[in-house]
């Protein structure tokens, strides 16, 4: 027989002794009284008159006061400030470099309008700014195309360009880059439109 059985039988026995033991004391003290109206060393004697100790004795004389006004729980959260409004331009504002040149040159292009810049077919989808009492977050949905030697268009980038981080998804091509500057409400450029009707 191993150590460890021999440590759990031991254990087994010592357990159920004390609990035979545990049981004849239990059965001892819980004996029914004799006499059955007797209160037993567990029940206190009741006096139907007396308050009990969850009741609190009423004064019939003392006059009823209005309850304090509630204050309010001061741990309430408070309510969570409005989303920034988004302002919608109708006009995207983009700077472009010629590495060649080393000239860099600043467009505005009228938004699903598109406009070339070198071999680069540049066309912004939406623009978006905020209010000038709010922090500046200015950001455009642009598709770029390249023009090839061979004369076919080639997508080169579809995404948000932010004028507040132009290095961010700026286009960088072998000639040309062009990122976003911001947007505007007005431009001197006349609108597609409008071209087309003079």
């Amino acid at each position: 027989m191993s150590i460890f059985s021999r440590i759990s039988i031991g254990g087994l026995t010592v357990a159920a002794a004390g609990f035979a033991a545990f049981s004849m004391a239990a059965a001892q003290t819980l004996e029914v009284p004799a006499d059955p109206g007797a209160p037993t060393e567990f029940e206190a004697p009741v006096d139907p008159g007396a308050p009990t100790e969850f009741e609190a004795p009423v004064d019939p004389d003392a006059s009823m006061e209005p309850d304090a006004p509630v204050e309010p729980d001061a741990t309430v959260a408070p309510a969570a400030p409005a989303a920034p409004q988004r302002i919608t331009n109708p006009v995207a504002e983009f700077a472009g470099i010629d590495k060649i040149t080393g000239r860099i040159i600043t467009f505005d292009v009228y938004i699903d309008e598109t406009v070339q810049f070198g071999a680069l077919q540049v066309t912004p989808r939406i623009c978006y700014s905020r209010p000038q009492t709010e922090e500046p977050k200015t950001d455009s949905f642009v598709e770029v195309d390249e023009i090839t030697l061979d004369r076919k268009i080639r997508r080169i980038f579809t995404g948000w360009m932010f004028a507040e981080s132009p290095g961010l998804n700026a286009v960088e091509h072998a000639v040309y880059d062009v990122w976003l500057k911001g947007c505007k409400q007005k431009s001197d450029v006349p609108a597609p439109d409008a071209a087309k009707t003079n």
